[in-house]
């Protein structure tokens, strides 16, 4: 993989020569802006404003446009001479556990791969010295032309790195929850639950992007000149008229998914008659198979009894008698 960013890692005195490459790849399908008139490309151009002429990517540069509309050139050169220790070196600041980062704050992710042998030793501390602390260290460092907050953590055998979102980047979430309030009863939670738990847990290597895969269909019948493929019918409306009918339909349907057919109407709450009458079942048939298991060899004694024309006498008590001993 291609390295977008060479330096090293500051980890008080060490400092451990790396490579960083992107961990992530993009699979969107691209489309092109064309004229619908006649099919042509939309392109879009640099042009200098003063000469009206396009520029090659060799002539364009970096400019800072000042409040009153100066502008002012700012070329790599003056880039080197920024005063920060962080254009090539990832610094680390502190060591936090995992759950101390809000996902909010998660931004791109990368791969840290060791630069040289000599960085061998040094980043195989660092790893472990993660991976025994089970903490995330964070740092800063300056890429794609900004200093950027980060965490470094283990994946496998390697040092990940997410860029972080600074705190005063990430919104507020005033007046986004809903501005009524709003009383839940009981039964409505315990029959989320319940549709939670049917749902169950997922492997997120078993799910996949079905929007890519329905628009690459699209895209090949339409270059083989062929019938679209057919879009499925919209759902039903089931005219549902409250939260608890939504919740027990939801459940019905994820259970018949599952291959496991709710009866219409049942009360579907984890403390429910439906969950009771199962919790029931199951124990009585565990009941039946231990009785059957401790009769059975009580049968087979009485047919080997039978088989051999001896009996066995029994006290009043309904116990097997001692049988006298013959010396």
């Amino acid at each position: 993989m291609r390295s977008i960013w060479n330096g090293a890692i500051a980890f008080g005195l060490l400092r451990i020569p790396i490579k960083v490459v992107n961990a992530t790849e993009n699979h969107t399908i691209p489309f092109r802006q064309i004229h619908t008139e006649d099919g042509s490309r939309i392109r879009y151009r640099k042009v200098c404003e003063l000469e009206d002429r396009e520029v090659t990517q060799a002539e364009i540069g970096k400019a800072y446009e000042d409040t009153d509309g100066t502008i002012i050139p700012i070329t790599d050169e003056d880039l080197a001479h920024l005063p920060l220790s962080t254009t090539k070196t990832i610094d680390i600041v502190a060591f936090v556990p995992a759950d101390r980062i809000d996902p909010l704050h998660l931004d791109n992710a990368y791969y840290l791969a060791s630069s040289g042998v000599r960085a061998a030793k040094p980043y195989t501390l660092l790893r472990e010295a993660l991976k025994r602390s089970r903490r995330v260290a964070i740092a800063k460092l300056v890429l794609g032309g900004r200093e950027r907050l980060c965490m470094l953590r283990v994946v496998d055998d390697v040092i990940a790195m997410h860029s972080l979102l600074w705190p005063d980047e990430i919104r507020a979430p005033q007046g986004v929850a809903p501005a009524v309030d709003v009383r839940l009863r009981d039964r409505e939670l315990e029959l989320a639950d319940t549709l939670m738990d049917t749902l169950g847990e997922v492997d997120l290597g078993d799910l996949h992007d079905e929007y890519r895969k329905a628009l690459e269909a699209v895209i090949a019948a339409k270059a083989a000149g062929e019938a679209l493929p057919e879009a499925p019918e919209p759902a039903p409306d089931g005219k549902i008229v409250d939260l608890m009918t939504a919740l027990e339909r939801s459940v019905q349907a994820a259970r018949q998914a599952r291959g496991e057919p709710a009866e219409e109407g049942e009360d579907l709450s984890p403390r429910g008659p439906a969950r009771a009458a199962s919790r029931k079942q199951t124990s009585t048939a565990r009941k039946t198979a231990a009785k059957k298991q401790t009769s059975e060899p009580a049968r087979s004694a009485k047919k080997t009894a039978a088989a051999t024309g001896k009996t066995t006498k029994k006290t009043p008590a309904g116990k097997a008698a001692p049988r006298k001993r013959t010396v």
